[in-house]
């Protein structure tokens, strides 16, 4: 019998940090994200995902950074709305693996592998059956087009192309 688990918005979070002129590293998040879950095993091993993030809702912390990335030089939010991820295989050795699937960022889609981490499934105090995913990897910023960038003075990139993402989703039980 297949379960469904719908996302629990307030304890999900799907982050992102990418480096800066090659100084340090910038971190925001995608304030709005749906995700849901399937599955016909009790321990989540043959788990089907999917989940999606508003490029309109990136925070970085800086509204005039968020506004560039949301424009044509980098996500272009009105042309490409969403960001997201399908699941085509998961491989867990215990509570730990890996999550395999498709990201699609703009119009590229292309295979990507996330490290991850399930907790148990647990009832909650108000008798809701949640778990959560730990999920961490990165692509390159340029496979997906978003390929702006300048030199600083002393030739430093001020955008890098690795963007490493941390993603923690708590699901409830639906069935």
């Amino acid at each position: 019998m297949t379960t469904n688990w719908n996302l629990d918005a307030m304890h999900s979070e799907v982050a992102f940090k990418v480096r800066h002129m090659m100084i340090s590293n910038v971190s925001g998040t995608f304030n709005h994200v749906e995700a849901s879950m399937t599955s016909n095993s009790a321990d989540l091993s043959d788990a089907q995902f999917t989940f999606s993030a508003s490029v309109d809702s990136i925070d970085t912390g800086v509204a005039d950074r968020d506004g560039h990335l949301k424009s044509e030089d980098f996500f272009n939010a009105a042309a490409f709305p969403t960001i997201s991820f399908a699941s085509t295989a998961i491989e867990l050795n215990g509570k730990s693996g890996h999550l395999n699937g498709t990201m699609t960022i703009k119009d590229t889609t292309l295979p990507i592998a996330l490290n991850i981490e399930l907790s148990e499934v647990v009832v909650d105090p108000y008798g809701q059956t949640k778990v959560g995913i730990s999920a961490t990897g990165s692509l390159s910023r340029k496979d997906y087009g978003l390929t702006w960038s300048a030199v600083t003075e002393a030739g430093h990139i001020v955008v890098g192309d690795e963007i490493k993402l941390a993603v923690e989703l708590q699901f409830i039980k639906q069935n």
